[in-house]
């Protein structure tokens, strides 16, 4: 029986998304510039009917516009932004709601996202969230719902190179995301979520290839064999069940999956997520896949592939069948597998 740590039982906190943040620090803005005064906390509604209290960080005001601030608590999820300050600076424009970006929120410069490109990556439900709580307040105190809102993140250009927005081609810091509000610990949603939007601005840009890889060496090895370029990289990871899959309703010609012969294995294997912690390498069935009862006792896959090298051509097909099971054979998309070792030598290839 495997004893259970404190640690393991304990119940991860949960945090709010930008867009959560991005839509109190307009509530708090709004009853500065309307004449409420600025509250010491503000609460919103999130779209399944949550009421998180927000405390405020910053607020100020001049003529003709007041601006809040609060602090983004990612709860127990390892998120970049945790930390950071999320402001919202409100005025009156000339009709409707109108976005703008501030210091650290990112500009739209491809297409194929959910906003188009000469728009601030403000995503769609946090511009909704928003766009609620003017037309709530502006009712209530007669007021016009005609306010222009300037979304800022402090240091957030700097943040934003530790996430996959530059290669996304959003421009000049983060983008204000979120469906729901809420931040789920280790949930990887906005991991795989970064996938899928790097299919659909591949896709917007026409092109015919995509390549998704383990991590930076298979990367670079994948990228120089195929001259592709950047916006074909997709920062696969171990996620390589979430982006085949999306793969089947979102088709490119041909992908190509790199990686190190270790996560390769796994997929091999019929894993879909390759991180260690979900996925182990099953070293009696690559023992006999090679016929080499010495493989059982490999520590490593690469080891394995030491003791027998055929394992690695062994590997790199069926993890290339694995794959096609998971795209289906309908789907309108070729395949192939690039397996290296950990200085970037390719071991095999389908």
């Amino acid at each position: 029986m495997t004893e259970t740590t404190p640690s393991q039982t304990k119940e991860l906190r949960r945090g709010w998304t930008t867009g959560a943040c991005a839509t109190a620090a307009t509530r708090a803005a709004l009853m500065g510039l309307w004449g409420e005064g600025f509250p010491d906390k503000v609460r919103i509604t999130l779209p399944r009917g949550e009421r998180p209290e927000f405390e405020l960080s910053h607020r100020a005001e001049g003529d003709g516009w007041a601006e809040a601030g609060v602090i983004k608590d990612a709860g127990d999820d390892p998120d970049v932004t945790h930390g950071s300050e999320i402001r919202a600076r409100v005025s009156m424009s000339s009709g409707g709601v109108v976005f703008k970006a501030g210091e650290g929120v990112g500009m739209i410069t491809k297409a194929g996202l959910p906003i188009p490109p000469g728009e601030p990556a403000i995503n769609p439900v946090p511009r909704e969230m928003m766009t609620a709580q003017v037309e709530e307040m502006a009712k209530r105190l007669g007021k016009m719902p005609n306010v222009e809102i300037t979304i800022s993140i402090p240091g957030g250009e700097e943040i934003a190179q530790k996430t996959w927005n530059p290669r996304l081609g959003i421009k000049g810091g983060l983008s204000v995301l979120g469906t729901t509000g809420i931040v789920r610990p280790f949930s990887c949603a906005a991991w795989i979520a970064s996938i899928h939007r790097g299919i659909d601005v591949a896709r917007a840009e026409g092109l015919t290839h995509v390549a998704g890889c383990t991590g930076a060496t298979s990367e670079r090895v994948v990228r120089d064999l195929y001259d592709l370029p950047e916006a074909a990289m997709l920062d696969m990871g171990d996620f390589v069940g979430g982006m085949l899959k999306y793969l089947r309703t979102h088709p490119v010609e041909h992908v190509t999956i790199g990686g190190g012969i270790g996560k390769i294995t796994k997929l091999a294997q019929g894993a879909v997520d390759l991180h260690s912690k979900r996925s182990q390498v099953d070293f009696e069935q690559l023992a006999d896949w090679a016929g080499d009862p010495r493989v059982a006792e490999a520590n490593t896959a690469l080891e394995a592939a030491q003791i027998a090298p055929q394992i690695a051509q062994i590997v790199a097909d069926k993890a290339a069948e694995q794959a096609r099971v998971i795209l289906r054979s309908e789907t309108p998309v070729s395949l192939d597998v690039v397996v290296i070792d950990r200085a970037g030598t390719i071991l095999a290839r389908t």
